[in-house]
């Protein structure tokens, strides 16, 4: 697996808080990172780093450097706006717009100059497709998105954020709201946009990252405690910490 994005001795401050500490993480292309480590740890916080969607957070100070494609994310000269049509992000809750199924995943590509009806139909089939979710509303393009299930809503957002075509998925707990068939059809989502996509997400799902990722880092306090192979990190931890959390006795 060839590194894609490169973060190295990153420290994030709001205001006085040390939020992250010294992190140095390489995270390989078309392949699933997990983050975990209990609340507060730092995992969100760097996830969110990766799109800069901590720039909307007054007090944030960044030191160190983070790097994709070898693209230096904090220089001055990257757009925002660029940088997070390539770094999609799916959230906690899904957020669909109070628009149509349809206007949802046509919003991205319209708002970076999209507008033949061909060009956006094919978009939002592709996308639609690309979620699992096609065969379920390809009828009913034109119903409110907050009118389907949770589960649908979430993978609706997948869409939403494959429509304006990313290099890099971030899933921050994307499944912790939904059911368990819901979490099933999700995970084997994310199974299979892998060969697409770079995905890092956050997960306090332990048995989930331990399904899914191909990798996996543990944090503490802000810091990385252990970054492995995922069977490795799970069967065979090498610091202590990191026993005594997969293991249940803390988090």
């Amino acid at each position: 697996m060839q590194p894609l994005i490169h973060i190295n001795k990153l420290n994030l401050f709001y205001t006085s808080f040390h939020a992250l500490k010294d992190v140095t993480l390489t995270i390989p292309e078309k392949a699933i990172t997990a983050f975990i480590g209990p609340s507060g740890c730092g995992k969100s916080t760097l996830l969110r780093t990766l799109n800069r969607m901590n720039d909307m957070i007054p007090g944030t100070r960044i030191e160190g450097s983070i790097a994709i494609g070898g693209t230096e994310l904090y220089s001055n000269e990257v757009d925002v706006e660029t940088l997070r049509k390539k770094v999609g992000m799916v959230f906690q809750q899904p957020n669909p717009f109070p628009k149509s199924i349809y206007d949802n995943i046509a919003y991205g590509p319209r708002l970076h100059g999209i507008r033949s009806k061909q060009k956006l139909d094919e978009i939002v089939e592709t996308s639609l497709k690309s979620a699992a979710l096609w065969d379920e509303v390809k009828d009913h393009l034109k119903r409110s998105a907050l009118s389907i299930s949770g589960g649908q809503q979430q993978r609706l957002c997948i869409a939403r954020a494959l429509a304006v075509n990313p290099d890099i998925l971030l899933m921050d707990e994307a499944t912790s709201a939904l059911d368990p068939i819901s979490t099933l059809k999700i995970e084997e989502l994310v199974q299979e946009l892998k060969d697409r996509y770079t995905i890092v997400m956050v997960t306090h799902n332990m048995h989930q990252a331990a399904r899914v990722s191909n990798q996996t880092v543990f944090f503490l306090s802000g810091e990385v405690i252990e970054y492995s192979d995922t069977e490795k990190l799970f069967s065979n931890p090498t610091d202590q910490r990191t026993e005594d959390y997969i293991s249940g006795r803390f988090g």
